[in-house]
């Protein structure tokens, strides 16, 4: 007799029947050498003929491999009733097995083992059903974010109408929610009749002043514009925008609005209505019953057959023509219903002080900043007193395109990914017509690895740092004007001179602008941290949420959502971490440390690591008192040089040292890898140059090597040999002699990063000048201008000299790329993973559309391309797409090794721990 192995338990029973069954005794095995274990045994005989059988089974549970019966032959077996014992294994099978047939033995382990077993596997499967439920739950949510958003803004301001005229009284709502809703009803009547008089016109009058305008419920279309065109004036410093810009804008938001709800919630025009026959009568039945079908899918969760359904019947994209006809005549519907009125200075016998909240007029643009010649626009001026507490508002505004509450849609093709129902398409073409086709066309296994970048940057979990959010809310309603934020105050303008002084009015009038562009430049960061922190407070408690990325023409990949998001400022990366922490580990631990040193800057960031960590346990107390006490502390975090990234570090570190196992410590802190400035590390590899390889750290070094302080080091010198020079024959000695102190590593340093990008002599100049600015040194303009122009000649003649090699490079990819123009052939190049790049620097052709506002000039796409443009912009381009590629393939080999990965632009963003594998 033999042992068999493992053997399932269907897979036993089909050895049983009934002439078997009744042979059946059950039996343990007693192992003398551990008396204490009882192990169930099952002997079947291999021997084919029934008659020859016997069958000894304990129970129907699976049985276990054991040795070789040979070692039982000696062993005491005890029938389960204790009825006998047999001492011999071949006495037991004696009388109904021969001689020469084999039996074979089942072994299983004692039953409770075989009951935690399944009592752990019952759990798991409730775990599952949880987390399946949870998706479920988080699913819909983001269903109904995605198509149902505006409809529960109409549904808010028609609650707020109801309360207004059950109390009869205006709710207590804030300045500009109240502007709103004083709008929405006007507007929304207004909205109606227009849709009345459009399907009276003719077909053809219909196409020319607002096509589909009868697409939505009015009382959509009233939301949606308001919200859109508030967005717009939120986004300029001086309260207007361009005709032009919000007619397409709002045209795009309509034609976006009418895509997702065509079928889903639609309310065409063929409801409203009355048609006559049985022809019309049973299509607008179908289409009813469609529509209930559609929602009914949409309830039960099966999200992909609602997608294929849309997909059949979407219609063509609307032109840009149309966008603008139709956003025109709203914008003009909005013009002629919105009012504002002033709440001080009215009295009982004055009329109330009522005007239009929006005005159409026209403003002179220059063509380029600093020309004389300018051409009028079309301008949406809105009221200076809509413009009163406008950043609060951000938290009433509805803004599209919010982070996800579950994974996105994998990438499968130019608009196939990323969100569930909202428009998504892999690349932002901005209209180039031949990137679009090339992408539409292009082999989807072409792009396989491109599409799995996308998705592992996509599905990389966030969630709010709650901590370092408290501390932001408390900075913010005390004034900021620290950490970086914004003042919220604005400069008080200078009073008028009493004196008559003509040289004192043109100093009053000049120091009247600067406050108004500094109040205008304050209220513009104010609306934008408004729209940063009313995300914050929108997501602070989900668990967490994802990012959707696509990529520009270059391949570079953004997140999709625009406000808060890790490729935005300090407060932005300080507010987010990972949602699935990690044990920090001993390494984990030190690279916290260096991180955090990194992040304090101040040149600590460029000493060894050895350093960095000695810079941290000198500053320990500090540390603790940061995370301690933020506001009211010492502040040491507030002088850091990213400070609410330091004191997210500050907050992780403390709790890590506090903990009972610091390397044990579950972290969500992001930790960054910087590059060396990643445009001259390709122009180095591309040209094998050992010594701007060693400048941009591609050679090993104990300390790293800071190219920007070098170049700072070569300005200082050839600054310095100008201020000795004779003022009379070298004008600029002087200047030289204004800025040798203050020449540093921060000057120079975004003008190097930005050479290998193409920045032109212009662009250097207007870097260098806002760094002079902040450093107060140089306060007249004039002085300022000409120390700006001097400073970024002698920049971009210092990078020509240390990095000779790369400006080379980049000349004789200009060079081909001329060649290529000059045949009035778009550049085009493939990237190492696959991904088609097509430069879209074309003439652009102006055309005018009439709209009921006024004539409308659009830009579109020529036939020709524009040689300069191609040319310059080449070099750059080309160092983007490999610096994307090696983003990409990072992002591919840490998802194979099970990493946390997300990317900032020159960044990389990993988990601590994981960084011992990456590194």
């Amino acid at each position: 007799m033999t042992l068999a192995s493992s053997f399932p338990t269907p897979q036993v029973h089909a050895f049983d029947n009934p002439a078997r069954r009744r042979r059946r005794s059950h039996f343990h095995i007693i192992n003398r050498n551990k008396p204490h274990r009882t192990l169930h045994f099952l002997l079947i005989p291999t021997s084919p003929s029934p008659s020859s059988s016997l069958l000894f089974s304990c129970s129907s549970f699976p049985l276990t491999h054991s040795d070789p019966i040979l070692q039982f032959r000696h062993h005491h077996l005890l029938s389960t009733d204790g009825n006998f014992i047999v001492e011999d294994l071949s006495a037991a099978v004696e009388e109904d097995v021969s001689p020469a047939t084999t039996a074979r033995i089942f072994v299983q382990e004692p039953p409770w083992l075989f009951l935690k077993g399944l009592l752990m596997q019952e759990e798991e499967m409730r775990q599952k059903d949880k987390e399946r439920e949870k998706y479920n739950l988080l699913r819909r949510r983001q269903i109904e974010a995605e198509t149902e958003a505006w409809e529960k803004m109409v549904e808010e301001y028609r609650e707020l109408e109801r309360e207004m005229r059950e109390k009869m009284l205006a709710p207590n709502l804030p300045h500009v929610k109240s502007l709103l809703l004083g709008w929405f009803e006007p507007f929304r009547a207004a909205v109606e009749a227009e849709q009345t008089a459009h399907r009276a016109r003719p077909k053809k009058q219909q196409d020319s002043i607002a096509p589909h305008v009868d697409d939505l419920p009015a009382d959509k279309v009233a939301v949606i514009v308001m919200h859109k065109m508030m967005a717009m004036v939120m986004e300029n410093e001086e309260g207007c925008v361009q005709l032009v810009h919000a007619a397409v804008h709002i045209g795009m938001a309509l034609e976006q609005e009418v895509r997702i709800h065509k079928f889903v919630e639609g309310n065409k025009s063929s409801q409203s209505k009355k048609t006559e026959g049985d022809a019309e009568d049973s299509l607008d039945s179908d289409k009813e019953k469609q529509r209930n079908y559609l929602n009914s899918l949409l309830k039960k969760n099966r999200l992909r057959e609602v997608q294929m359904i849309l997909r059949k019947e979407e219609c063509s994209p609307w032109s840009r023509d149309t966008q603008a006809k139709l956003g025109s005549r709203l914008v003009e519907l909005l013009i002629d219903t919105a009012y504002v009125h002033s709440p001080v200075n009215q009295s009982a016998d004055t009329p109330p002080d009522i005007r239009p909240a929006f005005r159409h007029g026209f403003k002179a643009v220059p063509w380029h900043p600093g020309q004389k010649f300018s051409k009028k626009y079309g301008i949406i001026q809105c009221d200076p007193l809509v413009l009163v507490g406008l950043e609060k508002c951000a938290k009433h505004m509805l803004i599209p395109y919010m982070p996800m509450l579950i994974p996105p849609k994998k990438w499968k093709g130019y608009d196939k990914g990323g969100h569930l129902f909202l428009p998504s398409y892999i690349m932002r073409t901005h209209g180039s017509k031949k990137q679009q086709d090339v992408m539409k066309n292009v082999d989807g296994a072409q792009m396989q690895k491109v599409f799995e970048a996308l998705d592992i940057l996509g599905n990389t979990k966030w969630r709010v740092n709650r901590r370092v959010l408290g501390v932001v809310e408390s900075i913010w309603a005390g004034g900021g004007n620290i950490a970086g934020l914004v003042d919220c105050k604005d400069v008080p303008k200078p009073d008028k001179p009493l004196v008559e002084d003509l040289k004192l009015i043109q100093e009053w009038k000049c120091n009247v602008r600067k406050a108004k562009k500094i109040n205008l430049e304050r209220h513009s960061l104010r609306c934008d941290t408004e729209l940063k922190l009313s995300v914050a407070r929108k997501m602070k408690d989900e668990e967490g949420f994802y990012y959707p990325h696509n990529l520009d023409f270059r391949g570079r990949a953004y997140p999709m959502h625009p406000h808060l998001n890790h490729l935005g400022s300090d407060l932005c990366r300080g507010l987010l971490e990972f949602a699935e922490g990690r044990p920090l580990g001993k390494s984990g631990l030190r690279w916290l440390k260096i991180h955090l040193a990194n992040l304090y800057a101040g040149g600590i960031e460029k000493q060894s690591y050895d350093g960095r960590l000695g810079f941290i346990e000198d500053h320990i107390h500090d540390i603790f008192d940061s995370a301690d006490h933020p506001i009211n502390g010492n502040r040491w975090w507030l002088t850091a040089e990213d400070p609410f990234q330091c004191l997210a570090a500050c907050i992780n570190l403390s709790e890590a040292l506090r903990s009972s196992s610091p390397n044990s410590f579950i972290s969500h802190l992001p930790i960054h890898q910087d590059g060396s400035c990643n445009g001259l590390q390709h122009y180095a590899a591309l040209g094998r140059d050992d010594l701007e390889a060693a400048a941009v750290n591609l050679v090993a070094k104990e300390k790293p090597a800071d190219v920007y302080t070098e170049i700072a080091v070569r300005v200082y010198d050839i600054m310095r040999q100008d201020s000795n020079k004779d003022p009379d024959t070298f004008p600029n000695a002087l200047l030289a002699k204004v800025l040798i102190d203050q020449i540093d590593r921060k000057l120079v340093k975004q003008t190097v990063m930005t050479s290998v990008y193409g920045v032109t002599y212009i662009g250097a100049r207007e870097q260098i000048k806002r760094r002079l600015g902040e450093k107060g040194f140089v306060t007249d303009d004039r002085l300022l201008y000409a120390a700006s122009c001097y400073a970024a000649k002698v920049t971009l003649a210092a990078l020509g000299e240390v990095f000779e090699a790369a400006r080379g490079i980049m000349g004789w990819l200009g060079d081909c790329a001329k060649v290529i123009a000059c045949e009035n052939q778009a550049v085009c190049w493939t990237t190492p993973l696959g991904l088609p790049v097509v430069q879209p620097y074309c003439k652009t052709e102006r055309y005018q559309i009439r709209t009921s506002l006024q004539l409308l000039a659009l830009q579109r796409e020529g036939s020709a391309v524009s040689v300069k443009k191609q040319r310059s912009a080449f070099p750059p381009n080309f160092v983007h797409s490999l610096d994307s590629s090696h983003m990409m393939m990072t992002a591919l080999a840490c998802n194979d090794a099970g990493l946390c990965f997300a990317v900032c632009l020159i960044k990389y963003v990993f988990n601590t721990e994981d960084l011992k594998i990456v590194l």
